[in-house]
């Protein structure tokens, strides 16, 4: 079972990782509603190290990116759900739409992202490789997505 860290507390994990040796991995999303595409790509992720850090939109930025009826699920619950995955050790809720800041201050081994996006599509990915890692997509799953998930509810 894995925990949610504060955001202030992201850094100090990162060093300590660091000296330990382990192969730090982190990837983010809102995993607003949780489906088989989030868990395959979550543990997907897992196997690039020996820690998956999982950064979690707020519900503020998840409301700036995905309009006003998102999130369905609140970000307590939705860290929660994530946590308690076996192959997730620590989430960490963040304000920004975008994960650079905390990729910055994390400054993981390998980042990884689906494969929707390109090393040339993804701001962030900068970042990672000023700081020395590596950034790797993941194939999404076809069709499995929180939109999807939401369309099908609201056709019955």
């Amino acid at each position: 079972m894995g925990q949610v860290i504060a955001r202030k507390e992201a850094g100090k994990l990162a060093l300590k990782l660091k000296k330990q040796g382990k192969t730090s991995v982190f990837t983010n999303g809102c995993f607003d509603i949780l489906h088989v595409g989030h868990v395959r790509y979550l543990k997907e992720s897992a196997r690039y190290g020996d820690v998956l850090i999982v950064g979690l939109n707020s519900d503020t930025s998840v409301k700036r990116l995905k309009g006003e009826s998102r999130p369905i699920n609140n970000e307590s619950d939705r860290a929660e759900l994530l946590s308690e995955l076996g192959f997730v050790d620590y989430v960490v809720i963040f304000d920004e739409d975008t994960p650079e800041a905390l990729l910055d201050e994390i400054k993981p081994n390998i980042y990884t992202k689906g494969a929707d996006y390109t090393l040339e599509t993804l701001p962030e990915a900068k970042i990672v490789i000023k700081n020395g890692g590596c950034v790797e997509f993941i194939d999404l799953v076809a069709g499995k997505s929180t939109t999807n998930v939401i369309k099908k509810i609201e056709q019955k």
